[in-house]
């Protein structure tokens, strides 16, 4: 026997749970009649470095040497300017709207709409400088080392350009990736085999001011961290494949140290590239813990 509901009407039943009626107002309801505070001249006593908005989630389209090489994917972003202490605060809300409006232009993302970005945003905050970051998912194509069957990987990359009135741009780039290490003295005391992990791989590197940049900087930064592991993950293994990448493994040893000293001779060698840091991190498979090294240097 079906039970019935007497319900009353939706607006009733909203009562019911605490919603009341709207209250006339007072204030002004048009923008142009509105009190606008962050605009209020005074005395705020300090200067602010960086105001703005930070974990904005976007689509974005990139371009990338390797398949597929234009793709659709979602940046996070965060915008800031400076703020002078005579002003009490920014118009917030300019920040994203320069956004949908670059957005509706079908904007690629790369460092060269990154400054233009950047310059746009501190000249409409009317600001003398501006930093816009944005990370994001790569994908590239990668195929198994023997049966050559495709498959799609991928990397997080990173992005900033920081815009000063009287000194221009400042850039860095990097990247996030995974590989396979094969520990050196499981190798060398055991009487067979060796234990493996899977190494994380962070790159942050600092663009020279004039620097000739490559034609797609992910993949010179994928193939720094790549080469120097014990050896590459892969999307797609059959068995072939399965024995070449461990037999690679057993070949190549890598401690963390030994990873990011090698990274760093690759980055060294790249004349774009002013400054770097690297951190590697493997997961070790035989302890609860994990292995890490940072190494920090400045060509100048």
């Amino acid at each position: 026997m079906k039970h019935e509901l007497h319900l009353p009407a939706k607006p009733e039943r909203h009562r019911r749970f605490g919603s009341v009626e709207a209250i006339k107002g007072t204030k002004p309801t048009d923008k142009e009649n509105m009190s606008d505070l962050q605009n209020m001249p005074n005395d705020y006593f300090f200067n602010i470095d960086h105001v703005g908005v930070s974990n904005v989630s976007h689509p974005i389209q990139i371009e990338s040497s390797a398949i597929p090489h234009t793709q659709t994917t979602i940046g996070s972003f965060s915008f800031t300017t400076n703020l002078d202490k005579s002003r009490k605060g920014i118009n917030m809300s300019r920040l994203t709207e320069q956004l949908q409006r670059y957005h509706e232009k079908n904007w690629t993302v790369d460092l060269n709409t990154l400054k233009d970005f950047t310059k746009e945003l501190a000249d409409n905050m009317e600001q003398q400088s501006a930093s816009v970051s944005v990370s994001f998912p790569w994908y590239f194509q990668r195929r198994s080392p023997e049966t050559e069957l495709p498959g799609l990987m991928h990397a997080d990359i990173h992005m900033k350009v920081s815009y000063k009135e009287n000194t221009g741009w400042a850039q860095t780039v990097g990247m996030t990736s995974h590989v396979t290490t094969l520990c050196p003295c499981s190798k060398e005391i055991s009487e067979y085999s060796a234990h493996n992990q899977r190494g994380i791989i962070s790159i942050t590197a600092h663009i020279h001011d004039k620097a000739e940049m490559p034609d797609d900087f992910k993949t010179e930064l994928l193939a720094a961290a790549e080469t120097n592991a014990s050896a590459k993950l892969h999307p797609v293994l059959k068995r072939p494949d399965e024995k070449r990448v461990t037999e690679q493994a057993y070949e190549n040893p890598r401690f963390v140290e030994d990873i990011i000293r090698l990274t760093a001779a690759d980055l060294y060698e790249m004349d774009w590239i002013s400054a770097f840091d690297i951190e590697c991190r493997n997961e070790e498979s035989i302890h609860m813990h994990d292995a890490v090294a940072r190494l920090s240097f400045s060509k100048s």
